[in-house]
């Protein structure tokens, strides 16, 4: 039921307010100031202050929608901050290596810089989060999606929701044998472990943003059933649009 009220959001509204119209056009068979208009009067105030409600509902989605954008920013920022940090540190330290100890810590930015390939998907988030947005299925010039569009859609929300940052961000940047050659190096050469330790960090902040994207990416999810209440308000509203605006017409005349 949810599915089918998210892809067909523009033919219900349009239904609901055909249902209205016809509703209405019996309605002027009845006098101005007659009881009928003065109930169809109060189904446009109850069903707007619906409409009204859920579109403040609505704004808050809308809110948070744009806090995992502000993630998804700040996810790209710590991954070029690393992916920065580790070309200089091999540039500079690792071809070739100054000695064994910086043999080991070569070793480990390569591992890092490998498990962090995966976020070539962060680009996902983004278009799915375009693609929930609210009433962002609502296209009055165009239509709705097509089945292509919708299979397609389908398929990125799965990938989304299958993303775990665990499955790929899963070295620690200072084992044993890490913060032993660190130690060695700031007896020796302090400029190759600072280099290191501030490579480190920059893994440390990306491990952390990566995993408030995703968290922010659940609490949307959890929250994706406001869209259809708004989509139902929203065809409730339309149904009674028509009424308001016969009950207007009579008074007119």
């Amino acid at each position: 039921m949810t599915n089918f009220i998210a892809e067909n959001q523009l033919a219900l509204l349009l239904l609901f307010f055909l249902g209205g119209c016809i509703g209405t056009g019996f309605l002027f068979r009845k006098p101005a100031g007659h009881r009928a208009w003065k109930l169809a009067d109060l189904v446009w105030v109850l069903l707007g202050g619906i409409g009204a409600l859920t579109a403040i509902i609505a704004g808050l989605y809308v809110s948070d929608s744009s806090r995992l954008d502000r993630q998804i920013d700040v996810a790209y920022a710590a991954t070029l901050a690393f992916d920065r940090d580790a070309a200089r540190f091999r540039l500079r330290f690792c071809d070739p290596a100054y000695d064994p100890d910086t043999g080991v810590l070569c070793e480990k930015v390569e591992f890092l810089s490998a498990s962090t390939a995966s976020n070539a998907d962060l680009p996902l988030f983004i278009a799915v989060t375009d693609e929930v947005a609210p009433l962002q299925g609502l296209n009055f010039l165009f239509g709705g999606r097509d089945e292509d569009d919708m299979d397609e859609m389908k398929g990125m929300m799965a990938q989304a929701d299958a993303f775990d940052p665990d499955q790929f961000l899963v070295f620690t940047t200072l084992d044993d044998q890490t913060q032993k050659a660190v130690d060695n190096m700031r007896r020796k050469v302090p400029a190759i472990a600072g280099d290191y330790l501030i490579l480190a960090q920059a893994y440390d902040d990306l491990v952390e943003q990566v995993g408030k994207l995703k968290d922010e990416w659940e609490y949307l999810q959890a929250n994706a059933h406001i869209l259809i209440l708004q989509v139902i308000a929203l065809c409730l509203v339309s149904f009674a649009a028509p009424f308001r605006l016969g009950k207007s017409l009579v008074e007119l005349r």
